[in-house]
Formats: C-alpha cells, structure tokens, sequence
C-alpha cells in the first residue's frame, strides 16, 4: 500500500546491501541507514530513502533490520554500551540478521521487550552470492507477527525456517556454521595433500565436482583454492569469530566440537598470515605455508 510505513535496514556492508537491495527489488520502500554514507548513498540511488543516523530510521521506521557485524555493533548503534542514549524501542520491531552468541541473543530478546518492543532473531545461512541471488536460507524465531517478518524476507531467500522461541534460531545458525567451516577446512587438507603429492589438479578438480560430496559451497572454494583467488564470500576473520561462537555454544551445551577447534585454529593461523579480509578458501594457505 502506498501509505504503508516504511521498513528500516541498518548496516548496508558485505552481506547487508545485497540484501537490501533484493527487497527493493521486491517492492519493499526502505529507509537505509549505514556507518558510511556513500553506501546509503548507493542504495538511494536504488530506490531507498537515506536517514541521517539510526534513531531517524526507528523515528520513521516500525520494523528495523538490523545486518551488523557482531552484537558489539548492535550495542552501539541502539546506543546501548553507553556512550550515548539508547534509542526509544516501544512498538518496533528489531530484527537482527547477524550471527550473534546464544547468550547475547537472549540479552538482546529481553532489552527489547523491556523497552516495550519485539525482537526478532533472523541469522541466515549464505555468502555474498546467495545474498545477491536471494538464495539465503533465514532462520526465524522471536515475539510479534513472524508471519509479517517471513512475508517480508522472502525475496532475500531460497527457504525461511522457524526455529522456536529465541535463541533457537541463533543456536540453529551456529550448529550450521560447525558443518560450514569443518567442511572448507577439510576441503583445503584435501586440496593441499593433493599438490603435495603430485596429483593433477585439473583431475582433483573435475573428481570432486563430480562427486556425491559436491555442493555449492565446495565448487566455489575448490575453484577459489586452486585459482588462488580469494575475493571474499565469507571473510577469514568472520569464520574465525563465528568458530568462537561454536565453541563457546559447544561449552554451554556440554557439547564436543574438536572439528571447530581445530578448524578455528587454521582460519586464526590464515589471518595471521594476512589473509583476514580475504575469502574463507584463503584457510588453504596456512597449510601452504606451515612451517
């Protein structure tokens, strides 16, 4: 409806714009807001209306999205770490994408229903490229209509699941992300014994893509591994926090993770060796390069 309110969308980075601007290529009128203006001012020149900071966005806004990069940068920018005031929340409601702690999603469930809100945990599982083909998968849970929340995501994914009460969905998204990066790291262990030993790339290559065990996720890596081409999907310094995220849930849970933890160890290995912005196929090099 023309009179309709708009929906807010904060943080227009490496997974936040293509999202954006899949739901403006649905019809969806956003108000935008960013840290960096040139982002919103991309995302205007899309169709989006700019605001000047975060508390224009929930002024104009009674549904925000939130895609930051931890709960840290969710703190600042409803201004509760204090150093600044906290944005009034009363009948909005939040809805966070970001990949977050089980315990910070909970502390984040109830700030916003003591403040008189709705919070909704919306994690997705994806790349840059799912962003940008609306082929994510969310993982829904929270308080008010998930049915407005589901309508609303729809165009940004390939399936929209519910996962139960907070932090259900964020526990869901953190058990996926123990598959995702165990499996690109025993893909670059694959990859390296394969140079080391002698074997033709070319075969290992067209073996694995034409294999039971190929998917989306190990064509792109195998192709960035050996290319060398490491443009970032999914940066190394993201995995790595995501990794601590595993274990961290793994401790609560009494759970074991020794594939995360070793897993974990290798990405932290790659950053140090200067690959932290780079792609997570980039965890081939500290193989490559192990003393």
């Amino acid at each position: 409806m023309v009179d309709a309110k708009p929906v807010g969308f904060v943080g227009l980075g490496h997974m936040g714009e293509p999202i954006a601007r899949n739901l403006l290529g649905a019809g969806e009128r956003l108000v935008v807001w960013t840290r960096r203006p040139a982002r919103v001012a991309d995302l205007v020149r899309a169709g989006a209306e700019g605001a000047g900071d975060v508390g224009e966005v929930l002024d104009r806004c009674d549904m925000v999205l939130f895609m930051l990069a931890d709960a840290t940068a969710l703190e600042e920018v409803l201004g509760w770490d204090g150093t600044g005031f906290a944005h009034p929340l009363e009948v909005r409601t939040i809805v966070n994408l970001g990949t977050v702690s089980t315990s910070a999603a909970v502390a984040f469930h109830q700030r916003v229903r003591e403040a008189g809100g709705r919070y909704v945990e919306a994690p997705v599982s994806g790349s840059r490229v799912p962003a940008q083909r609306g082929e994510l998968v969310v993982m829904l849970a929270g308080d008010g209509d998930l049915d407005a929340v589901e309508r609303l995501l729809s165009p940004t994914s390939r399936d929209v699941v519910r996962c139960g009460a907070v932090p259900a969905a964020t526990a869901t998204k953190l058990s996926v992300n123990a598959f995702l990066v165990s499996l690109v790291a025993a893909l670059a262990e694959s990859v390296h014994l394969a140079e080391s030993s002698g074997v033709d790339l070319e075969v290992l290559h067209r073996v694995l893509d034409s294999g039971p065990m190929a998917s989306a996720v190990s064509r792109l890596r195998l192709a960035a591994m050996l290319g060398h081409d490491y443009a970032p999907q999914t940066a190394i310094d993201d995995v790595a926090r995501n990794c601590r995220l595993v274990l961290d849930l793994a401790e609560q849970a009494g759970a074991r993770a020794p594939m995360t933890r070793q897993s974990h160890e290798l990405y932290t290995r790659s950053s140090a060796l200067g690959f932290g912005a780079d792609d997570m196929a980039a965890v081939v090099e500290a193989l490559r390069r192990a003393p």
